[in-house]
């Protein structure tokens, strides 16, 4: 597997939670990070959350504070992000990536990436 593979996403209302899944393998020998992002039409791509997988230790963006959590499993080489307290303002296409150097709220820092998952939050 070479590129990350994101799985969950649907439509939830207002409220609701949803858990996406995101299946990628380590592409790098000085990093096992994995991000997510989100797109909504008209936006710039986002950070979300992001984590290691083998320390565990999560970055959460300005809009996931509070709400979301980000896990991984690295025996399984999977991360997930589970989303509660969901808005109308989370609908976007979320995007997994794995992270090659710079600052893990850019972009330009992930060189691999998922085709995306969209999610939906109605009101």
């Amino acid at each position: 597997q070479v590129q990350p593979v994101e799985s969950g996403g649907g439509l939830v209302q207002a409220g609701g939670s949803l858990r996406l899944s995101c299946a990628a393998p380590r592409l790098t020998f000085s990093s096992d990070f994995m991000g997510w992002f989100r797109q909504a039409p008209g936006k710039e791509r986002e950070f979300v959350a992001g984590i290691s997988l083998s320390s565990d230790s999560p970055f959460y963006g300005t809009s996931a504070r509070g709400r979301f959590t980000v896990a991984g499993d690295n025996a399984k080489k999977t991360v997930y992000l589970q989303m509660n307290r969901l808005t109308p303002d989370d609908t976007a296409i979320y995007y997994c990536a794995a992270y090659r150097s710079g600052s893990v709220s850019v972009i330009t820092s992930y060189d691999r990436w998922g085709q995306g998952t969209q999610v939906t939050v109605s009101s």
